[in-house]
């Protein structure tokens, strides 16, 4: 489905390295001129950290019910009519939530695990792009991924998943290795029931797999390099891919089922480049010509 104003979501779990993909994202389009809207999915987290923290004092009987994967602890009606009117009127309200690796915010006076105020998309832009965890969900009440022209997951292996986060929860986040062990047990129903099913929805699935040993992801250990690991990618309607030009452009690649392009790795960026900037032009095209 393509829209007037097109909707791109990249949709992963916490850890899972969809900054990765929002990167290549931003230099795809500052090399094409396109004015991207950006928003973040922490944004429509319903408390800020002190409000689950007292929450979670006087009933602590919902602390596994209100993970930030749960629609109860999120504003997803906001975030699907955020979807709605973007693609109809190119605008929208959004904010921002405050991580600790967000020092520019600190410093202009925000705190930790607080919101911005809501404001106006910047006006005139060429798309939405969406960074979060509930960009494909599906649920009786709430269908985001229905608004969506573009959904991209990032889905690597599961122990490496839990590797990235315990790193990046610790390194930059301030927490520690208990806290982010005992944060992705008690989550663990809510990533079965709420995160994993969108990867089925996915136009285009990048999954990362180890070469290394992370068979216990709860010991301290470094993240797999890129050399270390390969990517499986999925393509949800493989007739749409000219796979002979992939493979003959990135050198390593094979195919390991019809719908499935696997890389080395360390050319992944490279191979999102190739798979991702022709979908965009194609979504913006398709604007145009209207």
């Amino acid at each position: 489905m393509s829209r007037e104003y097109p909707v791109i979501a990249v949709t992963g779990s916490s850890g899972a390295g969809t900054t990765t993909v929002r990167r290549t994202f931003e230099r795809m389009f500052a090399r094409e001129d396109v004015h991207a809207a950006f928003v973040d999915g922490d944004a429509f987290h319903r408390y800020t950290r002190e409000e689950l923290a007292r929450i979670f004092r006087e009933e602590p009987e919902r602390k596994d019910e209100l993970s930030h994967f749960a629609v109860e602890a999120n504003l997803l009606d906001r975030l699907e009519a955020l979807f709605v009117e973007y693609g109809e009127r190119g605008t929208g309200t959004y904010r921002h939530y405050i991580h600790a690796e967000d020092k520019p915010m600190i410093e202009a006076g925000y705190q930790v695990g607080t919101f911005t105020e809501w404001q106006s998309l910047p006006y005139g832009t060429d798309l939405l792009f969406y960074e979060g965890l509930h960009g494909g969900l599906v649920t009786a009440e709430h269908d985001v991924a229905h608004h969506v022209d573009l959904l991209v997951g990032v889905a690597p292996t599961m122990n490496l998943e839990w590797i990235q986060k315990i790193d990046r929860d610790i390194r930059y986040r301030g927490y520690s290795q208990e806290a982010v062990i005992d944060t992705i047990l008690g989550r663990m129903d809510d990533y079965v029931r709420y995160i994993q099913p969108q990867f089925s929805r996915t136009h285009i699935n990048f999954q990362r797999v180890p070469t290394v040993d992370t068979s216990n992801p709860f010991e301290v250990q470094d993240i797999p390099t890129d050399a270390e690991s390969f990517v499986v990618i999925r393509f949800r309607d493989p007739a749409t891919v000219d796979f002979p030009y992939l493979l003959a452009m990135i050198q390593d690649a094979f195919m390991s089922r019809p719908h499935t392009l696997v890389v080395p790795g360390a050319r992944l960026s490279l191979a999102m480049e190739l798979i991702l900037g022709p979908l965009v032009r194609h979504l913006l095209a398709q604007r145009r010509f209207r």
